[in-house]
């Protein structure tokens, strides 16, 4: 049995208030997820912190969230804003279909989510300036994190991530509202952010340590494997078969006799409640709650087809099952490296083929099944859905706006303006705000940074935004600098 003994709290804590850094966790056992990962995750539990009572409309209405990551830059103009009357260079190659909401039109390309977006917000009118943001990296930091960067390499993008990086939003909500059940608080899934061979980066928790990090669930496969979903290994989570109640019950009896005789270390640890850490985590593994939760192969096959069965499908399909059983946060990463051919949001070129025959028909069951499943088991109404990319593509096609080529069937990356889709958790249904002007270039009104939606998500789970973290300096950072958009919410 290894076991890790804490010493004093360093100078590095980001907040002293919350207890303890990374090398003050008792690590007990030979199980990463009863070391580290696990046992820092579940110190969460004594360390909510809810910060400012703010209030106001969708004010904490969230017990979950859920990010569909649409990683690559999804072309709002060919999906879920066509404009109509505008040059042959503009028009998407996609025809237009009616939705359930009046005057609302996507293209041809989402037919089952056209059916369902009466229960969401779509929002019209993200858009932000670059600063150095034209490349996926930096762009998916800031959405995943609230900040950019000035760090880059010199091919441009970002460097890899990085102990000192600012916190995933994830990371943030955990720390200060973790789950009350024996879950995992934060999962991602089914692959790790990535362009080229920067892997990770806005995928951690940075300078709050790795304690709450997300549990990375990333099966093997290639990203065009479409069963990979299919080979999950939480082997982790798993108690191992030599290992009964009656071994796991002297297991804790020799703790405690470990303990009662080192009282000066007892003292020290004191405060911590390691003890009860050490509990919960057992807890966890023992009751193989998580463990059950990834277990998609119960589902009923109409259900699993209803979702898509390929990797972003049943992705969708293992979030809900993940937050029906008490994860706080799931972020669902689109299966796909960036920038990407083949099932990839980055259309460069072969946008009609690949929109139309692979990531469209992925997008629109998966994100139509979430939305539906959940309404219909009365879990939209705390869980909030968030479905969004790092930028949307070029009005034009075949034109250049961050050094690519581009050929006529093709968009670059576009962060002027471009759309996501946001749901329950007091998120108005049927509404849509904002508008792009006639070539979905630009936010004609109500625009919406990536900042502000980060704020929203903050808020929706009762986390006033502007609340102040310490970073790696014991420097004071806002959550994000941004303020929720309240017009989201009833």
């Amino acid at each position: 049995m290894l076991i890790r003994v804490p010493g004093q709290p360093g100078k590095d804590l980001c907040d002293s208030h919350l207890g303890v850094t990374r090398r003050d966790v008792l690590r007990v056992g030979g199980s990463g997820m009863l070391g580290l990962s696990l046992g820092g995750m579940l110190q969460l539990q004594a360390q909510a912190n809810s910060g400012a009572a703010v209030g106001g409309p969708g004010w904490g209405k969230a017990k979950s969230v859920i990010l569909c990551y649409l990683q690559g830059g999804p072309s709002h103009l060919d999906l879920w804003d066509p404009k109509e009357n505008v040059p042959d260079n503009v028009q998407s190659a996609f025809s237009n279909i009616d939705t359930k909401l009046p005057g609302v039109r996507f293209t041809e390309n989402l037919p089952k989510l056209a059916q369902v977006i009466d229960k969401t917000t779509l929002i019209r009118s993200m858009s932000y300036t670059p600063n150095g943001l034209f490349n996926h990296t930096a762009a998916i930091y800031q959405m995943m994190t609230g900040y950019t960067t000035d760090k880059v390499s010199p091919s441009g993008q970002l460097e890899p991530p990085d102990p000192r990086d600012f916190p995933n939003f994830g990371s943030n909500i955990i720390r200060i509202k973790p789950p009350q059940e024996p879950m995992l608080p934060f999962v991602m899934l089914p692959r790790p952010l990535q362009e080229s061979n920067v892997v990770g980066k806005g995928g951690t928790a940075g300078f709050l340590g790795r304690a709450y990090d997300p549990y990375y669930l990333y099966p093997p496969g290639d990203d065009l494997d479409m069963t990979k979903m299919d080979k999950i290994n939480v082997s982790d989570l798993e108690m191992r078969a030599d290992v009964y109640g009656g071994r796991l019950e002297r297991r804790e009896r020799l703790r405690d006799v470990i303990n009662q005789g080192m009282p000066e270390i007892d003292r020290a640890v004191a405060d911590y409640n390691l003890n009860e850490y050490y509990d919960q985590a057992l807890s966890l593994v023992a009751s193989g709650r998580a463990r059950d939760a990834f277990a998609i192969e119960q589902e009923p096959r109409e259900i699993r087809e209803r979702y898509g069965r390929n990797t972003f499908g049943q992705s969708c399909l293992l979030a809900r099952r993940l937050v029906e059983a008490g994860t706080r946060v799931v972020e669902v990463i689109w299966p796909k490296v960036a920038n990407s051919d083949n099932h990839s949001w980055d259309v460069h070129v072969g946008l009609t083929d690949r929109m139309k025959n692979q990531s469209g028909p992925m997008l629109d069951a998966g994100l139509s099944g979430l939305i539906e499943d959940l309404d219909e088991r009365g879990l939209l109404d705390e869980t909030l859905v968030v479905a969004v990319g790092e930028f949307g593509r070029s009005p034009q096609r075949g034109v250049s706006t961050s050094g690519n080529s581009n050929n006529d069937d093709g968009r670059d990356h576009w962060p002027y303006c471009y759309t996501a889709l946001i749901a329950g958790a007091g998120i108005k249904r049927g509404y849509v705000h904002g508008q792009s002007d006639q070539t979905a270039s630009a936010p004609l009104k109500d625009p919406v940074h990536p900042g502000e939606l980060l704020a929203t998500i903050y808020h929706s789970v009762g986390i006033d935004p502007l609340s102040i973290v310490y970073n790696h300096l014991n420097q004071p950072r806002e959550l994000v600098k941004a303020e929720a958009v309240s017009k989201l919410f009833v």
